[in-house]
């Protein structure tokens, strides 16, 4: 959410923001509506005062008469003053519905376009495999190997889901064993950071294993996946299944005040992922691309907001880091104003190589909101002169397993349909060098 005094102050900007973004609002309607906000509270305010004050002359006058004369005034004034509440809980509403539907504002540096044909590649790293055969996309090689098995799934489960099995499945845990150890290492993040050229304060990631249900409410709060089309809703219980485990990671501080001296704070999720996928019908369908369920290892980090921008940088650094490590092919984007999030300023996506589609696909995102999604939320940092603000919020992908198994499936096919192993991977795998 933006703060209305912004919003006031930068009608155009917020307004063209929007614009860019696809979304439609009204901020004249906006600013009339608070308009009656901030005058209903201030008579409101004035009439409390007023009933205070002529209470505490009731108290003090020994005319039986005048009291209740002065009584009945007062009451007169708890109506009005009744009456205008209810009024003013109806404005709130509106204005509350109205200031939720308002974007984040873009970045300068955001390119412009309706949709991601305008993102643009910022770098590229990595060498690109070469074959001395036509290379298979994933769904056949793992088919062929069995380890990856959507038609059983598609029995018991329906489309888009899959039985991932053998040394697959060691793989996944693999990466996520990996990953757990580059974010819980304060030389390697520190390594990652100047080799970067980025000035951050390279605390470790707390590991978590958050809830998959989220509140609603909440998740109206972090401003994701917010219709029932993106996800899996159960209204009975208030609860739905979130898409990220960022949803339930961002929403941790929710109404809490952090220390100035204690940020940043950041966290390493693991959670398996639930999406509907509605907008993607007939998208992608082969294979484990696109799936209702998959697992992923998230980051979310909480830092002041003069290190936003720097704190987002350094999370690219280490997805980068990651990738180079399995020497994997990749590309840097910075996606269009049209293609990004909405809580989003700036969006970061990392597209990795796939030879077997024969075109880069995304494989990391990386978001910052500034204040956006803590002024929701409700989450602050008290400085050290005591003035209290929103905190900043990042959110980052470590690794979506699902597209990363992809990638290292179509990257190290080999000839006879076997899987070579990534060297770094090994260690963790009992020392195997394919999978046959």
């Amino acid at each position: 959410m933006l703060d209305i005094k912004f919003i006031r102050e930068n009608k155009d900007i917020v307004q063209a923001g929007a614009e860019k973004k696809r979304v439609k609002i009204d901020i004249e309607k906006l600013i009339i509506l608070d308009d009656e906000r901030l005058r209903l509270l201030k008579e409101i305010e004035a009439l409390r005062a007023e009933v205070n004050k002529v209470s505490n002359n009731i108290v003090r006058d020994q005319n039986p008469a005048l009291k209740i004369q002065l009584i009945e005034e007062m009451r007169v004034v708890k109506e009005e003053i009744k009456s205008k509440e209810e009024n003013l809980k109806k404005v709130i509403e509106e204005w509350q519905k109205m200031m939720l539907k308002i974007p984040n504002i873009p970045s300068v540096d955001t390119p412009e376009g309706n949709d991601e044909t305008a993102n643009k590649v910022l770098r590229s790293s990595g060498d690109k495999p070469q074959f001395s055969f036509t290379p298979k996309e994933h769904y056949e090689i793992g088919k062929a190997l069995g380890i990856i098995d959507t038609d059983t799934a598609g029995e018991i489960s329906g489309a888009r889901y899959s039985y991932l099995k053998g040394d697959l499945v060691i793989m996944q845990f693999a990466l996520i064993q990996m990953c757990l150890e580059i974010l819980t290492n304060k030389e390697t993040l520190e390594k990652i950071a100047k080799d970067a050229n980025i000035s951050v304060n390279p605390s470790v990631f707390l590991p978590v294993i958050p809830p998959v249900f989220i509140r609603p409410l909440v998740q109206v709060k972090m401003a994701r996946y917010m219709t029932p089309e993106d996800h899996y809703m159960f209204p009975n219980d208030d609860l739905m299944l979130i898409g990220s485990a960022e949803h339930t990671l961002g929403s941790m501080h929710m109404n809490k005040i952090f220390e100035e001296k204690d940020l940043p704070i950041r966290y390493a999720g693991y959670s398996t992922a639930f999406r509907r996928e509605a907008g993607a019908a007939g998208k992608d369908t082969n294979g484990i691309l696109r799936q209702h369920q998959f697992d992923k290892l998230e980051m979310e980090v909480f830092s002041l907001p003069e290190n936003s921008m720097q704190e987002q940088n350094f999370l690219v650094a280490i997805q980068e880091y990651v990738l180079q490590l399995l020497k994997l092919p990749y590309q840097i984007v910075a996606v269009s104003t049209g293609d990004m999030g909405f809580p989003d300023n700036r969006q970061i996506d990392v597209e990795t190589w796939m030879p077997g589609q024969n075109k880069y696909r995304e494989t990391h995102s990386s978001d910052s909101t500034g204040g956006f999604q803590s002024r929701r939320l409700n989450t602050r940092v008290r400085r050290a002169d005591g003035k209290i603000e929103p905190v900043h919020m990042n959110d980052a992908t470590v690794v979506a397993i699902g597209r990363m198994l992809i990638a290292i499936i179509e990257n190290y096919q080999q000839a006879d349909g076997s899987i070579k192993i990534p060297e770094v991977l090994k260690k963790y795998m009992g020392g195997k060098e394919f999978i046959k």
